[in-house]
């Protein structure tokens, strides 16, 4: 791993990345977020944007803090940024030299874009053969290539939408950009085991990922049910194909979300709701009699729910071992959180540029993830990492 301590200025992180240099030529969501992952883990990230505004998200607003997209905020804690111009020959020099110095690189223009700047893989491995190089696309390097990538068109292409809605209406979105960020986890692991066979071996390489491989990876259960059996799932709301009770229902107040799924858990459930009886019935004994017998069964249900409220139901439900959960807005997440202990929020920063952030969700026993440094502001370390860059290696 690359020693920069001493030639960026501030403390060295000491999570289990500490030591490893990253540049990160992404920009958006995927990429972003993966290097802010690999910050919290102890790399020093050097964010490279381009003129005059940086990565697209620092303007996507609303919402915002303090006159900042807190969707920027959200992916970029704990890196440092530089404006580089790479239609200008110093610029291009200056990103090559970071590229020749960096163990990862990670990158999502289109497949071929780094070519034209001389920051492409096989120009990088001449001067630094370690490199662990991570390119990033929606639809990868074969015939896809041509294609944009986005999160709302890989939905859509993938199967999602088709699976995300009411049976009857229309297709949907999921609320965030999902693969966008499976994608970014992907990036992440494809790096770790990139740099465990750096360790092991001496040498760097390459790393694919693109948007719609990610997509039929994470579509899991669907995906396995075309590829494995020929079956094309479809919209079922919030029903599951396989399981059942596995979606919400009604209380007397609020809806309220109730996953047994297994035939003890539905028994356990039987008894809450004071109908032990029907976990003996030989239409709901077995959980594929359940989901078969999913319109007869959903009623009797709903009769014993709507005598009490979805909180207290929680609560019984949860004390007896039954897989259920109210249905929260953000905050009330947050809060939730906040009630089982997980410290959701943290500080990163200090004085005037300390925000609250959300906490990365991996915890370590030995070498806990670190907030070094809040989201940068653009080219905030430019002249730092220009003079850097511009010493001799053996003198930096």
């Amino acid at each position: 791993m690359t020693d920069v301590a001493g030639a960026i200025a501030g403390s060295s992180p000491s999570g289990p990345l500490s030591g490893l240099l990253v540049a990160d030529f992404s920009r958006v969501l995927a990429g972003p977020y993966a290097t802010m992952l690999l910050a919290d883990m102890g790399a020093r990230v050097i964010k490279v944007e381009g003129p005059p505004t940086g990565d697209d998200t620092r303007t996507w607003t609303p919402p915002a803090r303090d006159g900042i997209s807190t969707y920027y905020l959200g992916i970029n804690r704990g890196k440092r940024s530089i404006v580089l111009d790479l239609r200008d020959e110093t610029d291009i020099g200056l990103a090559r030299e970071l590229a020749g110095r960096a163990d990862v690189v990670i990158e999502n223009l289109k497949p071929g874009g780094m070519a034209k700047f001389g920051l492409d893989y096989a120009s990088v491995r001449e001067t630094n053969p370690g490199v662990v190089y991570a390119s990033i696309s929606g639809f990868g390097s074969g015939a896809g290539a041509k294609v944009p990538g986005y999160d709302l068109m890989v939905q859509a292409i993938s199967g999602l939408m088709s699976l995300t809605g009411d049976p009857d209406g229309p297709p949907y979105r999921a609320g965030i950009s999902v693969f966008d960020v499976m994608a970014g986890n992907h990036a992440v692991i494809g790096i770790l085991a990139a740099l465990r066979h750096r360790e092991a071996t001496g040498a760097g390489q390459q790393i694919e990922i693109n948007l719609l491989s990610s997509a039929l990876s994470g579509l899991v259960n669907h995906s396995s049910a075309w590829a494995a059996a020929g079956v094309v799932p479809y919209r079922m709301g919030n029903a599951h194909p396989s399981v059942f009770p596995y979606e919400p229902m009604p209380t007397a107040d609020n809806d309220i979300i109730i996953a047994a799924a297994n035939d003890r858990q539905f028994r356990k459930l039987c008894q809450v709701l004071g109908i032990p009886e029907v976990a003996d019935d030989p239409r709901f004994v077995r959980n594929a009699d359940r989901t078969a017998n999913r319109d007869e069964l959903r009623p009797i249900l709903n009769e014993q729910l709507v005598k009490r409220g979805a909180v207290e139901w929680f609560e019984l439900l949860v004390d007896a071992g039954v897989p259920s959960g109210p249905i929260n807005t953000i905050d009330g997440g947050f809060a939730m959180a906040e009630r089982f202990d997980l410290d959701p929020v943290v500080e990163v920063g200090e004085g005037d540029r300390a925000m609250p952030t959300t906490r990365n969700p991996i915890r370590f026993s030995a070498t806990p993830v670190s907030y070094e440094l809040p989201p940068p502001q653009l080219d905030e370390h430019g002249a730092e990492l220009r003079k850097w860059l511009g010493a001799p290696r053996d003198q930096a």
